[in-house]
């Protein structure tokens, strides 16, 4: 399993469940912080159609590409569907934010042999170890 550090340093496709169009909320900023060190923010909310300038999804089933990550900004006892759900779209890693843990997430995740962090903030783990997103492979 990769730690946190590689997780973030070898995504380049992040959505966010949970995003938050309340710029005074920890799940605007945050993402909103990731988006400007260079990942691609897809945000999912059921209740905004844009969130950072970026079309919002109202599930993870909804977007129509794979994702390389799925952060979490859902109370912990969301975390076990949420979890479900990235299974489903094929996601290989799942991180739960600050404060945000789960058992049987974390089992699911084990079990499905993806990537899991939990209880971690993603804008930390950027700072901490002076990550930018990776170079995005130009489109011709």
């Amino acid at each position: 399993m990769r730690s946190a550090e590689q997780i973030l340093r070898e995504a380049t496709t992040i959505a966010v469940v949970g995003a938050s169009r309340n710029r005074t909320k920890t799940a605007h900023a945050v993402p909103l912080q990731i988006q400007r060190h260079g990942w691609r923010i897809i945000p999912v909310n059921p209740f905004a159609d844009e969130i950072f300038g970026v079309k919002a999804y109202r599930t993870l089933a909804d977007i129509p590409e794979p994702v390389d990550l799925v952060n979490v900004f859902r109370p912990s006892a969301d975390a076990t569907q949420v979890v479900k759900e990235a299974i489903a779209i094929g996601a290989p890693a799942v991180w739960l934010q600050q404060d945000i843990v789960s058992a049987e997430g974390r089992a699911l995740a084990a079990a499905a042999g993806i990537d899991y962090v939990e209880d971690t903030c993603i804008a930390v783990i950027r700072a901490v170890h002076a990550i930018s997103a990776p170079e995005r492979p130009r489109t011709p």
